[in-house]
C-alpha cells in the first residue's frame, strides 16, 4: 500500500489578553450537559440510524421516547453507543497516562479495544494492527474512508476538555484525529469540536456555528458547505426541509467511501455535518426541536442528533435540559457504557478534572470557585484534501466467492474491490493471504483477517495509477475450511468526472 509521507504541523496562536470567567459550578453543569446531550440524542436517533437515506424522515413518523428507554437501550443495545465509548476509549488513556498521553498510547487502545468498527475507524484500526501509524492509518490513499463521519462523532471529549479554547481542541483533533481520518472526514471532528468549546462562553447558537467554521480553511469543501447551510438558513429561516434539499442537491455526491458510490447510502462528514448544523440553526436553541430535526435530517440518524444534543447541551447545561429529554436519565447514569469501565456519572467528574487541567495548561487560572480562561483568536487547522484528482468512473458487479484468480480490466486512474472475509462477530484466527498483480508486477499481498474485529473493510485498492489501461488480477493463496472471500464489486476510478449512461457505468471485462 502507498504511504504517502506527510507532515501535519499545527500552531496553538497567541491572542490579545482577553479572559472569560465561569464558575466552576457552571462549567461543571455545561460538561455535564454535554455528556448526556450525546447520550439522549444517540438514544433517540436510533432507531432511525441509516434507514432513510437520501430522503427526510416524515412527520408522520413517529420516533419513540419515553420514561425507562435510556436504560433499557443502555443495557439492551449497548453497541449503539459508540459516539460515547468511542469518547470514552480516548478519555481513559488520558486519565490514566495524562493530558500528554503520547497518540501510540490512543491509538493501540482504540485499535485493541473489543468493540466492533466500521468504514474510517474499522481501515484506521486495519492500518495500526499492521504497523501503519497515526497520522498515516489515516491518510486517504491508506485509508478510503478518509472522509467519513468517524472521527466526528468521537470528537466531542475535545471540545468538552477544552471549554472557550478552540484552538486547544483543534490541537487535540490534530493528532487523535488523524488516527482514522483526513481532509473533510478530519475538519468534520474539528469543527463540531470548536463548536463545543464556543457553547462554554455563547448562548447563541448562530455565533457558535458561525464562529466554529473559522477553525476549517476556506478553500476546503467542507467549509463551503457548511458556509452554504448558514446562507441558506438565512435565505430560508423558517423551512429546515428547503435547506436541506439545498445540501442534497450540492452536497451529496461522495466519491471517497466506497459503499457510498453508486448509492444513496452518505456517511460523509461534510454532510452529516451539514445536518447537525440544521438541526441546530432550526432548532434555534429548542432541544426539542433541534433532536427531531437533526434526526429528521436522515442518514446517519443517531450520530448527528448525538453531536447536535451534545453541543447544545453544552451551551444550555444539564440543569436546562428539559425534564421530558431527562426522563430515566439519572438511572441511566451509573451504567458504564460497554468496552469502558466509565458511566456518565464518572465521566462528568473525569471531564470536570481534565477540562481544569486543560485550562491551566494554557495559562488560566483558578481563584476560589472560579476558573478565568485566556481566550484567543481562532486558528484554521492545516488545509487538506482527499481523493484529489479522481472521480468515479465505473462500477463492475462481481458477486462471487474468491476461488483460485480473478481478473478485470478498466481504462482509468485506480480502482477499489469491495468483499468480505469476515463474518459478524467471528473470532476466528484464521487469515486469507491475496495477491494484488496490477499491470502485470506483484502490488501487494493481502492479508484478510476472518475475525470481524480485525477485519480489512476494503480487500484491496490503488487511487494512484497513471490514467490509461489496466489490467489487476487477484489470486488466493489459501483456503479455509468454512470460510470464503466474497468479491462484491470493483469501483472504478478516473482523473475527471464523466457523465454516463447506464450500460457504460456497468461495462465491464472481467474473467
Amino acid at each position: 500500500m502507498i504511504l504517502g509521507l506527510f507532515f501535519m504541523a499545527f500552531t496553538v496562536g497567541v491572542c490579545a489578553q482577553k479572559t472569560f470567567e465561569i464558575s466552576k459550578v457552571e462549567l461543571k453543569n455545561k460538561i455535564m450537559g454535554g455528556w448526556a446531550g450525546q447520550t439522549i440524542g444517540v438514544t433517540f436517533g436510533g432507531p432511525m440510524e441509516f434507514r432513510y437515506n437520501g430522503t427526510i424522515i416524515n412527520d408522520y413518523q413517529p420516533v419513540p421516547w419515553y420514561d425507562g428507554y435510556l436504560k433499557k437501550t443502555m443495557l439492551e443495545n449497548p453497541g449503539l453507543y459508540d459516539d460515547l465509548y468511542m469518547d470514552l476509549t480516548f478519555v481513559e488513556v488520558f486519565e490514566k497516562e495524562g493530558l500528554d498521553a503520547p497518540i501510540e498510547s490512543h491509538a493501540k487502545a482504540y485499535a485493541n479495544a473489543g468493540y466492533a468498527l466500521w468504514h474510517a475507524n474499522q481501515a484506521g484500526r486495519y492500518n495500526i494492527q499492521h504497523g501503519i501509524m497515526p497520522p498515516l492509518s489515516g491518510y486517504w490513499k491508506n485509508n478510503p474512508h478518509a472522509d467519513c463521519i468517524d472521527y466526528q462523532i468521537e470528537c466531542d471529549f475535545a471540545g468538552l476538555m477544552s471549554p472557550a479554547m478552540p484552538n486547544v481542541a483543534s490541537a487535540i483533533s490534530n493528532r487523535i484525529g488523524h488516527i482514522m481520518n483526513y481532509g473533510d472526514g478530519f475538519y468534520g471532528g474539528v469543527y463540531l469540536g470548536a463548536c463545543y468549546t464556543l457553547a462554554f462562553n455563547s448562548n447563541n447558537i448562530e455565533f457558535i456555528v458561525s464562529e466554529a467554521l473559522k477553525s476549517i480553511p476556506k478553500e476546503s469543501n467542507y467549509y463551503k458547505c457548511i458556509a452554504d447551510v448558514i446562507n441558506w438558513h438565512k435565505l430560508y429561516p423558517q423551512d429546515w426541509q428547503k435547506t436541506w434539499f439545498e445540501v442534497q442537491k450540492k452536497w451529496t455526491n461522495d466519491i471517497g467511501c466506497p459503499d457510498g458510490v453508486y448509492a444513496p447510502f452518505n456517511i460523509d462528514a461534510t454532510v452529516n455535518s451539514a445536518y447537525v448544523v440544521i438541526g441546530l440553526l432550526y432548532g434555534q436553541g429548542d432541544f426539542t426541536q433541534t433532536m427531531e430535526i437533526t434526526t429528521r435530517c436522515g442518514q446517519d440518524a443517531d450520530c448527528n442528533p448525538s453531536s447536535a444534543g451534545g453541543i447544545l447541551g453544552t451551551m444550555i447545561g444539564y440543569d436546562k435540559i428539559p425534564a421530558y429529554w431527562k426522563k430515566g436519565l439519572k438511572e441511566a447514569e451509573n451504567i458504564e457504557f460497554k468496552y469502558t469501565s466509565t458511566s456518565l456519572n464518572k465521566v462528568y467528574d473525569i471531564g470536570f478534572r481534565h477540562a481544569i487541567r486543560n485550562i491551566l495548561n494554557h495559562g488560566g487560572k483558578e481563584f476560589g470557585n472560579y476558573v478565568s480562561i485566556n481566550m484567543e483568536e481562532i486558528i484554521p487547522v492545516k488545509y487538506e484534501q482527499s481523493f484529489t484528482g479522481i472521480f468515479p468512473n465505473a462500477k463492475i458487479n462481481v458477486n462471487k466467492e474468491l476461488k483460485g484468480e480473478y481478473a478485470f480490466s478498466f481504462e482509468g486512474t485506480g480502482f477499489v474491490v469491495r468483499g468480505e472475509t469476515a463474518k459478524w462477530e467471528s473470532l476466528s484466527q484464521d487469515v486469507f493471504n491475496m495477491e494484488v498483480f496490477v499491470d502485470g508486477k506483484k502490488y501487494e499481498v493481502a492479508s484478510l483477517p476472518v475475525a470481524f474485529l480485525n477485519r480489512r473493510h476494503e480487500l484491496t485498492w490503488d487511487y494512484s495509477l497513471p490514467f490509461g489501461k489496466h489490467q489487476v488480477k487477484l489470486k488466493l493463496l489459501n483456503e479455509i475450511k468454512g470460510e470464503y472471500c466474497k468479491l462484491w464489486d470493483v469501483i472504478i476510478y478516473n482523473e475527471r468526472p464523466t457523465m454516463q449512461t447506464t450500460d457504460q457505468l456497468y461495462r465491464f471485462k472481467s474473467n
